[in-house]
Order: C-alpha cells, then sequence, then structure tokens
C-alpha cells in the first residue's frame, strides 16, 4: 500500500504516519510544500527509531508525483466524498491520499477523481478527524480486504503465558 500526504503541515503527524507505514510494510508519499523541514526532531521523535526503515519518496508537487507514478490507482480521502471508505475495494498497490491538516485535498485536485473519493463517516457537524488517525483508519481497512498478507497475526506474552 501507499500513502501520500499532500502538503502535510505538523511534523508530528508526519512522523506518526511513517511509523504506520513502517509497521505495515506500506510508502510514504510527501508532496510539497511541506510545513515543516523533514528533518525536524518532532519528525523523528514521532517516528521513533522507526523512520530510516521507512519507504519514504518526496515529489515538488502533485503534477511531479503523477508524473512519476503513472498509472498510480488513487484514492482521495476527503470530508467531500460520498461514499465511505468501507464502500471501496482497494487494490494491493492502492496509492491513497490525504491533504494537509487545515484544508485537506484542494478541489481543483478532487475534481478529477469523483469516483474513487473516500470518506471516514462522523456524526453532527464534527469537521474531520486527525490525520494520522484517519491513515490508520483507511490504511488498515486495505490491509484487511488483502486478509493482512504478510502480517504477524498473533502475540505473544512477554513473561507469563496464556491460561488458555
Amino acid at each position: 500500500m501507499n500513502i501520500v500526504l499532500h502538503e502535510p503541515e505538523i511534523p508530528q503527524n508526519t512522523g506518526n504516519i511513517g511509523r504506520t507505514c513502517v509497521a505495515t510494510g506500506s510508502s510514504l508519499h510527501l508532496i510539497k510544500p511541506l510545513g515543516f523541514e523533514i528533518t525536524e526532531k518532532q519528525v523523528r521523535r514521532s517516528g521513533l527509531d522507526y523512520w530510516p526503515k521507512l519507504d519514504l519518496h518526496l515529489y515538488e508537487n502533485f503534477e511531479d508525483f503523477l508524473q512519476k507514478n503513472p498509472g498510480a490507482r488513487l484514492y482521495m480521502a476527503t470530508t467531500k466524498a460520498r461514499k465511505s471508505y468501507t464502500d471501496v475495494a482497494f487494490p494491493e498497490d492502492a496509492y491513497i491520499m490525504f491533504g494537509k491538516e487545515s484544508a485537506g485535498i484542494p478541489e481543483e485536485i478532487l475534481v478529477d477523481y469523483e469516483e474513487t473519493a473516500i470518506r471516514i463517516p462522523m456524526i453532527g457537524d464534527i469537521r474531520s478527524l486527525n490525520l494520522s488517525n484517519s491513515v490508520a483508519i483507511v490504511l488498515y481497512e486495505a490491509l484487511r480486504q488483502h486478509d493482512f498478507h504478510g502480517f504477524n497475526l498473533e502475540g505473544n506474552l512477554h513473561r507469563l503465558h496464556w491460561k488458555g
């Protein structure tokens, strides 16, 4: 899977998302301008010691992303979408794009992706969820659809043994 962040603004969110990408074997694609320097300690602190293991790709703008990823099946995560993220079947190599924290994905981009625009349902007049939470929700649904192929599905206790 591929997570695409369009002009992310908050380094801690990007660090958390990078850590999630490492844990899931997903690639992280960042489209500039970024609201921070990629070397900032907040990014590294949120990503812990996983950041060096991250498959990270940087792009100058959305057009640069499209040129370097021809044929990418893009899903646009936005509060403006008509269908839920659970209503689509994600291919194993999906690119799931999220917009910047303050404004989301620009409508100039969204209008070309009506069929693959997805939303996370929320109640009331809530504008949006935290970006790193949104990425985790949608990414894990996409991975669940592929039965978490290649994932550790069982955990072990560290000091004790299960009683069953």
